[in-house]
């Protein structure tokens, strides 16, 4: 069985160049990148580093293998209906008919879809990724194309990652030879949504925005429109909604509500819109699912979640994010563990394992408590909630649907007794973040010593798969919850050679506890300590009982030379001086 890779769409401009060799070419990412984001996603690079790698699905023949063509049917003598072509002599009129149906249902479907064709944007960006390896420097700028819908407002939508670590962004829109410099907004990494505006009134003139529909039901037919690689005109590719449920979000490594659609989406459909049958906007593609023996698998961002982000961003004039419910929980769907929680029959919910110290929920909220409902909507002991036309959900679904700040009436059986609080939603802090939010890494030197912070894209960089990453890095990821607000995971994540540090040069991100008995919070309470430093010693206690040190006038003498002679402009980033 082949791997399973969810892939964002996002193409580079060159594979528009040479599309008749990359339009099977698929992305991959690292081992470690399938354990790391939330719920198993994987993160796959841009389009612009695919290389080599063919999609799964229909064997290709090479032109010294194309099989032979299969000589026609012997078919009875009858006579032939009058306007069949000799091509179509094996057709029966029933066969026409049908044709002619669909052809027709094709061009209504097309007629209605036209209009809202002329909204949909080209988008151009200009990436220039920080180096985690070496973060005093970034990475070296590339380019590439994906799609976007212009909105009311004079606004354009399109996929968080079409823009990320954006230098700069250009939109075209359909049939005119003229970019325009785009200014991004808001970028919602979660939701993989980002908003963009066009201060040029040229670009506005004739252009209409999409009208948002509701979310669709199974089996409802969608159109996605973008600028897919294979070309560079707008593409169109149809399909029904083949499944309607919460899905890991690739960019974001979250879990949102998502519909999968049977229609093709390809690097350069990112942030294309997806309509239904009346030409409205149902979704926005943002990736799929690349299988060998899986085909035409793809996923589109729902309307709820966009509106979410657009309300999101009118209501407070920037992008929260979407809450999270800061507990970890465990289903209860064994009888005898029911029973040993003192359950009644008619009861169902699911158990607290953590909460979060650092969350609003930490104040009413108790390990072993069970939670019943939320938001006066019963929690089943698997952890879903009832949904449309029968079906069921995740009950994140309802906690994503609040915004930051908003209230929630919480049910939970505690001892036998039922309670209920009124618990306020917050956005979380994670020791190893998920994203950096286009943040620079933040980094400080000291005599050689490169201390920085770790998050998952820190990881990705520094490692090529899991064997590779020290088991209590991936251990915290997974595990840890933040006892502060401000806690990160320091780490030396490298030692620049000099005659000072002599007999240090083999640690590498090594985990920073404790400077000269003093706990580690964070970078910037480490960074403090040291130049506040007046004692006659640096000690740095490093996890596995590991100890860093250096006398405390020489290491401050030593790190201008040896910034110098690895040309570093600052010792510590602009985040710390503040």
């Amino acid at each position: 069985m082949g791997e399973t890779k969810r892939k964002r769409g996002r193409k580079s401009e060159s594979e528009s160049k040479t599309a008749a060799a990359t339009a099977e070419a698929a992305d991959f990412r690292p081992a470690l990148d399938e354990k790391l984001p939330v719920g198993n996603a994987e993160m796959i690079e841009p389009a612009s580093s695919a290389a080599g790698r063919r999609r799964g699905g229909r064997k290709r023949h090479k032109a010294s293998e194309k099989p032979e063509a299969s000589s026609p049917a012997i078919m009875p003598a009858r006579s032939v209906p009058r306007g069949i072509e000799s091509g179509d002599f094996a057709l029966t009129p029933g066969d026409l008919l049908r044709r002619a149906v669909a052809a027709e249902m094709a061009e209504e479907a097309g007629a209605r879809v036209l209009p809202a064709m002329d909204s949909v944007v080209k988008v151009f960006c200009v990436h220039t990724e920080p180096n985690f390896s070496l973060p005093w420097q970034m990475k070296r700028q590339y380019s590439s194309n994906s799609s976007g819908f212009v909105i009311k407002g004079r606004r354009v939508l399109t996929n968080a990652h079409s823009v990320e670590h954006y230098t700069q962004v250009k939109v075209k829109k359909r049939g005119s030879d003229t970019k325009y410099v785009a200014k991004v907004l808001a970028i919602g990494t979660e939701c993989d949504i980002a908003m963009l505006s066009v201060d040029d009134d040229d670009f506005w003139e004739g252009v209409s925005s999409v009208e948002f529909g509701d979310l669709p039901a199974l089996q409802d037919a969608v159109t996605v429109v973008g600028y897919p690689v294979g070309g560079d005109t707008v593409s169109v590719t149809s399909g029904v909604v083949s499944r309607i449920e919460i899905l890991s979000y690739v960019h974001g490594s979250t879990e949102l509500l998502g519909l999968q659609i049977d229609a093709a989406i390809n690097s350069g459909n990112s942030g294309g819109p997806a309509f239904n049958n009346k030409g409205n906007c149902v979704g926005i593609a943002f990736q799929s699912l690349k299988q060998e023996d899986v085909e035409n698998i793809g996923y589109v961002i729902p309307t709820p979640v966009i509106m979410h982000f657009i309300r999101d961003y009118g209501k407070n004039g920037a992008y929260t994010g979407f809450p999270i419910f800061g507990i970890e929980w465990q289903k209860m769907e064994n009888p005898d563990l029911r029973m040993a929680m003192s359950m009644n029959a008619d009861q169902k919910g699911v158990r607290i394992k953590r909460v979060d110290p650092t969350s609003p929920e930490s104040a009413v909220l108790k390990p072993s408590d069970i939670i019943l409902s939320f938001d006066g909507v019963d929690i089943a002991n698997d952890g879903t909630v009832p949904s449309r036309h029968g079906e069921r959900i995740g009950f994140s679904y309802l906690v994503s649907q609040k915004y930051t700040g908003d209230n929630s009436v919480i049910k939970v059986l505690r001892d036998s007794k039922i309670y209920t609080f009124n618990v306020k939603l917050a956005t979380h802090k994670r020791v190893i973040p998920l994203h950096n939010e286009g943040r620079p890494p933040s980094y400080y030197i000291i005599a050689g010593f490169v201390f920085s912070t770790v998050s998952v894209p820190y990881l990705r960089s520094e490692y090529k798969d899991e064997s590779e990453t020290p088991v209590k890095l991936l251990d915290k990821l997974l595990h840890s919850m933040p006892q502060s607000p401000g806690e990160q995971l320091v780490v030396v994540s490298q030692v620049l050679a000099a005659d000072i540090n002599i007999g240090y040069e083999g640690i590498v991100n090594t985990q920073v506890l404790a400077f000269n008995g003093k706990p580690v919070e964070n970078l910037k309470s480490l960074a403090s300590m040291v130049e506040n430093c007046k004692e006659e010693f640096l000690k740095f206690d490093l996890e596995y009982q590991q100890i860093v040190v250096l006398r405390t006038e020489t290491a401050k003498a030593a790190t201008l030379d040896i910034l110098k002679t690895h040309c570093i402009p600052s010792a510590m980033s602009d985040d710390l001086k503040s």
